[in-house]
């Protein structure tokens, strides 16, 4: 048995230019809630499901730790995957569009519950979120390794 046994993500930590495009984005678009903010460290965490998302502007102390601001040149983060209850397409490009926000194609691709639909977007800072919807019920269609949708494709 090993010392380390990971069970999901517990949390990620962005460094964001605006604060307020931010939580516009993650509490108004994605649904996050605010937990608590850190005003001394610059710190803001949101409630993703059992995850957090911790945001840090670039002007705080904490983000000036980080280096340089945040650039398509100088990302912090490839992306990051939200494992939401249910994927309906057309409800979530919906919600995505009355919000000015475009997204990628739909894919099957790989998660740590196995195969499942999802999509990619970008945040306002240009971190690429993965909306991954549940894993597949079909036992034929998460055996199939060969899937061009299986990669991550982001925008």
């Amino acid at each position: 048995m090993s010392a380390i046994e990971i069970r999901g993500l517990d949390h990620v930590v962005l460094r964001v230019a605006e604060v307020d495009r931010a939580l516009a984005f993650y509490c108004g678009v994605l649904g996050c809630i605010e937990e608590r903010r850190i005003e001394a460290l610059g710190l803001i965490q949101l409630r993703a499901g059992v995850s957090l998302i911790d945001l840090v502007a670039i002007d705080s102390p904490l983000g000036r730790a980080g280096g340089g601001a945040v650039e398509n040149e100088a990302r912090n983060v490839d992306h990051f995957a939200l494992e939401l209850t249910s994927f309906d397409e057309g409800a979530i490009r919906k919600q995505l569009e009355a919000h000015g926000i475009d997204s990628g194609d739909a894919g099957r691709r790989y998660g740590a519950k196995g195969f499942g639909l999802s999509i990619y977007l970008n945040d306002p800072d240009g971190n690429t979120v993965e909306l991954k919807g549940p894993p597949s019920t079909d036992p034929e269609a998460s055996s199939d390794l060969g899937s061009s949708t299986d990669s991550a494709n982001v925008q």
